[in-house]
């Protein structure tokens, strides 16, 4: 009952007892014998409530000091024979209480009092506070772990409790090793390399890739279907998948070994892994993504789709060059309809345009001007590596197709065609604000696929096997009309690109890349006049040198760090690493140089390192034979610390 309640009720029996005694002293007046008659029950009445409700009261607080006794007792009994794991410990960790469960199930009958915690199991008290319950190991069993905090006048305490969850982690990681995976298998170029081939070698290899991919199933419980002759389906768990990961997909190597016809050309693979969908529909879709990019990076490789993005494993060997020209011709026929249908055509290259990239952003304006179209090149005048060149065109030709970057942007129109050569990357743009302002985009470029590749393109011509952008530009042009309408600046223009990026025609050259120079010098392009834009000074020369010479060996790698102040370093270091690919057994280069307060690494290989893979783990990318990465906000030493763990990781 409660305080307030007891008054009323004592105060209604004094009242009543008050009225009583009134009531009775009235009959005094009357009849004396009567009085006494009422007097004495009325006051025996009265002491007899008045003795039970003093003892009732007393017994109440009794038996609720009891219950409250018995139920504290109870509680503590019930906490400690409570079937889930609960400790206390005070603030600095230390355990100054368990229960029966605890002791029993978790230490094993050990005592831990005065024990840290930490000693037993990892957790941080402050952060099961303020965070969700936190998943803890011990003794190969799973504990989910809560804290609650409890204030006394000393110090605080905390009372953790541990929920045994084995059972649904097991389930938990069963149903995450189940989930299936789709991979599409494609054999690269298999038309082009069976097209020589006798019957019987063409059986040979149909055998030898059916055995390779049942052996690469043999140790799954996954399937595997033909969707094609050069094309494969396959369903694998994820506790396979993930042996075959941590093996760095071993069926790239494998089929590296089945030599195709008298040539003795290389099998390769290309796979596409759709990984950690919730759907099988969404894992193919995945797949698909994966088996592009796969593709567009010069193929012999897996690729991995996730929702944090790709994953490369493999692609060491050189692509293989594409003889069909149909694609070409229907990119050109596209383009061209584009083009015409456009008020203004703007074609930009990466930035600190190189001779690829302004060379082949000025064939391509020239050919578009002799379609009747207004084509210019968007560049920066005091930023670019091209400046031979741009200055011997504007020498013959002006300066009317050239546009500085804020020009362009002032005069680009939603009717405006945007055309991107030598890069495909969002973040290498020479300028990103004009690719946003575009809604008609079309990209040329031969740089196998990074990441961020450019996804809105409306032609999007990608040729990882071609040599350089100048190459596709120069056979995309041939399409257009008849050719022997552009200048032989124009040609020269393209020339220098290939030249540059082949190295003298010595890196990543195939039929097409002669033919298309040949092309060019039947368009009138003078080969001296291309040799004297890769001139330079006597300074330079020099600062190449020295860059040499100081350069030291690792990993069959060699590495020159500078620390020149040389305006021409950008022209000094790229020349520099090409140098170093001369010195024997050096298969790759790597130049590191800061420019404008950043760092720059400049990378160069002979195929058998891909320098590719080797940038990418630094932000940057490029080509398997020539590469480049930049670094904000470090030093020149860091930066060879960071190329050397990446080279490292390579192999």
């Amino acid at each position: 009952m409660k305080k307030k309640q007891l008054w009323l009720f004592l105060l209604n029996a004094i009242l009543l007892m008050i009225i009583s005694a009134i009531s009775v002293s009235i009959t005094y007046r009357y009849n004396l014998y009567a009085f006494i008659f009422l007097a004495i029950p009325l006051i025996i009445l009265n002491l007899s409530f008045l003795i039970q409700t003093f003892v009732a009261k007393n017994n109440i607080y009794k038996f609720v000091s009891k219950l409250d006794h018995k139920i504290n007792q109870t509680a503590s009994e019930s906490l400690y024979l409570y079937p889930v794991a609960s400790v206390i410990v005070d603030e600095n960790g230390t355990i100054v209480w368990y229960n029966k469960y605890f002791f029993e199930n978790i230490m094993n009958g050990k005592d831990v009092f005065g024990i840290a915690i930490n000693e037993i199991v990892n957790v941080d008290i402050y952060t099961l506070l303020s965070e969700h319950p936190s998943v803890v190991s011990y003794m190969n069993r799973a504990y989910e772990v809560v804290a609650e905090k409890t204030e006394h006048v000393d110090n605080p305490l905390y009372m953790l409790s541990f929920t045994d969850i084995t059972d649904y982690v097991l389930l938990q990681d069963k149903y995450n090793m189940t989930r299936p995976s789709i991979l599409i298998i494609l054999i690269d170029n298999y038309d082009d390399l069976l097209l020589n081939a006798k019957e019987s070698e063409k059986a040979h290899v149909s055998v030898s890739i059916e055995r390779l991919l049942e052996e690469f199933m043999s140790n799954t419980t996954g399937i595997i279907r033909k969707l094609s002759k050069d094309r494969f389906i396959a369903i694998i768990e994820e506790k396979h998948l993930q042996i075959i990961i941590n093996e760095r997909f071993k069926i790239l190597d494998e089929a590296r070994k089945i030599i195709v016809g008298e040539q003795r050309t290389n099998l390769t693979l290309s796979i596409g892994v759709g990984h950690g969908a919730e759907t099988l529909a969404e894992s193919e879709v995945l797949a698909k993504q994966s088996l592009d990019m796969a593709l567009g990076r010069g193929g012999d490789q897996a690729v991995i789709k996730t929702e944090n993005g790709f994953k490369f494993f493999g692609g060491v060997s050189k692509g293989v060059e594409k003889k069909s020209r149909s694609k070409i011709r229907i990119i050109a026929t596209a383009m061209k309809e584009l083009i015409q249908s456009s008020e203004k055509v703007f074609i930009m290259g990466h930035a600190f345009g190189d001779l690829d990239s302004i060379g082949s952003a000025i064939g391509l304006a020239g050919a578009i001007n002799a379609l009747g179209s207004e084509a210019y090149v968007v560049y920066d005048p005091e930023k670019n590596l091209a400046k031979p060149l741009i200055n011997k065109f504007m020498e013959t030709e002006g300066d009317k197709i050239f546009m500085n970057i804020s020009q362009a942007l002032s005069s680009f129109t939603d009717k405006s065609l945007l055309i991107i050569v030598d890069t495909h990357n969002k973040d290498f743009l020479e300028s990103k604000k004009l690719y946003e302002m575009a809604k008609h985009i079309v990209i040329i470029d031969h740089h196998r696929k990074t990441v961020n590749f450019i996804d809105n393109a409306v032609i999007f011509h990608h040729e990882p096997y071609a040599s350089s952008a100048a190459e596709m530009v120069t056979e995309i042009i041939h399409y257009f009309f008849d050719s022997s309408k552009i200048s032989p600046v124009y040609a020269e223009a393209l020339l220098a690109g290939i030249t540059l990026d082949t190295k003298n025609f010595v890196m990543r050259t195939g039929v097409r890349t002669f033919e298309a120079a040949a092309s060019l010098r039947k368009l009138g392009a003078d080969t001296i006049a291309v040799k004297k834009l890769f001139s330079s000074s006597i300074e330079s020369y020099q600062c190449k040198t020295q860059l040499v010479s100081n350069a030291e060996i690792y990993n069959n790698c060699a590495i020159a760090v500078s620390n020149l102040n040389s305006e021409d370093i950008r022209f000094i270091a790229p020349q520099a690493a090409d140098e170093l690919l001369s010195i024997t057994d050096v298969d790759a280069s790597f130049v590191i140089f800061k420019s404008n307060n950043i760092v720059n690494i400049s990378a160069r290989s002979l195929g058998s390192i891909n320098v590719q893979v080797i940038m990418e783990k630094l932000g940057g990318g490029g080509h398997q034979t020539m590469a480049a990465t930049q670094l904000i906000d470090i030093d020149l030493e860091r930066a060879k610390k960071m190329l050397l763990a990446a080279i490292n990781d390579y192999y």
